[in-house]
């Protein structure tokens, strides 16, 4: 039995899909740090029960932080992504969230201005009014430490196998916690991230994705909670295919799940491919419904999953749209980043 509704959905399902190919699905994946790391403010002193904890988000953190001030009786308030519809911000709201939406003029720049102008928007908020705390999913290492639990419960689903872990790198917290505590259980755990074309975390922005950005799991700021040396390879995932393999994981496996979900689908059906017998685990971060009036009313594209393959590439300057691949080798980098960051 649970004492708050945040620690039931943050609980996830192991299912295997396809031969060595497995999902490890989320209803909202962030609830593992947000939980945590509130958790661990209060028990510090950091923070005290009823203080404003504040972060900037395009959803699903936003989400995740309400609950966990809802579960400590904290105030919340979010800064959020002009993709935030108003059914979400009113959900926030009831929560007893404060919610701060941007406003950023329509046109083709709205996806890759949104994030600098929420941070923008977060260090008006620090400079102007006391007694708010910043959480900072983007630099705050504590919220690696929810994750412990995650990979202790992966660790008992697999038995200690060797194991490939895919997931959409964003802040770096959820890839980088689950592994980081994957590896003190099993040395022999891989680690491939998943990036958008145009994001500054592993060296993509001077590519231009012609369709759209991929929110979520790319940045065009430098986040110091993405820690390069844990991943071995990388996927870098057009907008385009990633909405065709979004739709193709729920037509085929009834999976229905976000976008960056349908990004590590593609690239773990291909990990799994090339080392037949080796456990192949991709994160569902979090279900469909936001995406379900854009990724899920497209009509079908007319290619198949079973048809594509990336372009195996071995240094930056290679990369190549729709979708390309390299061996990271777990070695640092040092973005640079093109906005204005805290």
């Amino acid at each position: 039995m649970f004492d708050h509704i945040a620690d039931a959905m943050k609980q996830p399902d192991v299912i295997r899909l396809d031969g060595d190919l497995y999902v490890v699905r989320f209803e909202m994946m962030k609830l593992y740090s947000a939980l945590e790391a509130v958790r661990q403010l209060l028990a510090t002193g950091v923070v005290k029960p009823g203080d404003t904890l504040m972060d900037s988000s395009s959803g699903t953190y936003g989400y995740s932080l309400a609950l966990a001030c809802h579960k400590y009786g904290m105030k919340c308030r979010i800064v959020c992504s002009t993709k935030v519809d108003a059914q979400v911000r009113h959900q926030f709201e009831m929560l007893g969230a404060t919610v701060d939406q941007v406003e950023i003029p329509p046109g083709p720049l709205v996806d890759k201005m949104d994030q600098g102008a929420r941070l923008e928007r977060v260090a008006h908020v620090l400079d102007t009014e006391d007694g708010v705390h910043w959480m900072q999913q983007y630099h705050d290492a504590i919220h690696y430490r929810g994750y412990r639990e995650c990979a202790e419960l992966l660790q008992k689903e697999f038995g200690g196998a060797p194991l490939t872990l895919v997931g959409g790198v964003g802040t770096g917290a959820s890839t980088g916690g689950l592994t980081t505590y994957l590896r003190e259980l099993n040395d022999d755990v891989e680690l491939v991230g998943v990036q958008p074309f145009e994001s500054v975390t592993f060296g993509s922005d001077p590519v231009e994705d012609p369709v759209a950005s991929i929110s979520g799991i790319g940045s065009p700021i430098v986040m110091r909670n993405v820690r390069h040396e844990l991943y071995d390879r990388v996927h870098w995932v057009g907008y385009a295919r990633a909405v065709g393999a979004t739709q193709e994981l729920f037509r085929r496996h009834g999976l229905f799940a976000g976008l960056s979900s349908g990004c590590n689908y593609l690239a773990a059906r291909w990990e799994a491919a090339r080392a037949p017998g080796r456990p192949c685990v991709f994160i569902a971060a979090d279900t469909g419904h936001r995406y379900a009036d854009n990724v899920y009313a497209r009509p079908r594209d007319a290619w198949n999953v079973d048809e594509l393959s990336p372009a195996l590439i071995e240094s930056l300057d290679q990369l190549a749209y729709p979708w390309s691949v390299m061996d990271w080798g777990r070695r640092p980098f040092h973005p640079r980043s093109k906005e204005n960051q805290l």
